[in-house]
């Protein structure tokens, strides 16, 4: 069965929007999710495709833990082939880079506007390069994420659109997860 991934924004950060994956993972087998498992505890979620739309799916997903965690969660889905494609898209692939864990991907909710684009392209930021291909912003930091200026926060920020990142190894590990029957 093919798989899908979530990504869910901004919990378990800071103490803030505390989620057990364990919970969640047992959430979402009893609200008709088949094969769910996790990663990390950054909100990453794996679990076979269901015959619903993508957006739909991710509707279900941000009622169903607002309904059990009393909070709200911005939750990106993605199926296996786009998460595939994403890495096959990365233009940061030095190995060094790669293996350094300078090599981020800003995956975006949404298109930011033109004008807003534009504006950002005329930003330089330090030790730091970007490239926006589709809906996904390639970051390397060459002195390390948690030094970056140009982080979640500031993207979101200056391209007014909604975000989650994650690191390389990370990505490659949903892909793994994914890729597993």
């Amino acid at each position: 069965m093919p798989k899908q991934i979530a990504f869910l924004r901004g919990i378990n950060v800071s103490g803030q929007k505390k989620v057990s994956m364990a919970e969640l993972s047992s959430l979402l087998t009893n609200n008709g999710f088949k094969g769910v498992s996790t990663y990390i505890q950054s909100g990453n979620i794996i679990f076979e495709e269901a015959h619903v739309s993508v957006s739909e799916t991710k509707v279900t997903l941000e009622e169903t833990i607002k309904a059990h965690f009393g909070f709200e969660v911005p939750v990106l889905v993605k199926s296996l082939p786009d998460l595939q494609k994403i890495i096959r898209n990365n233009p940061f692939s030095k190995k060094e880079d790669l293996e350094s864990n300078r090599v981020y991907f800003v995956m975006l909710f949404g298109s930011p506007e033109k004008e807003k684009l534009a504006s950002f392209k005329e930003e330089i930021y330090p030790n730091e390069s970007w490239e926006l291909v589709e809906d996904c912003l390639y970051l390397c930091c060459k002195n390390g994420y948690g030094n970056a200026k140009l982080n979640n926060n500031l993207v979101e920020r200056k391209l007014n659109v909604q975000a989650t990142t994650r690191n390389y190894r990370t990505m490659m590990r949903l892909i793994e997860m994914g890729e597993i029957s």
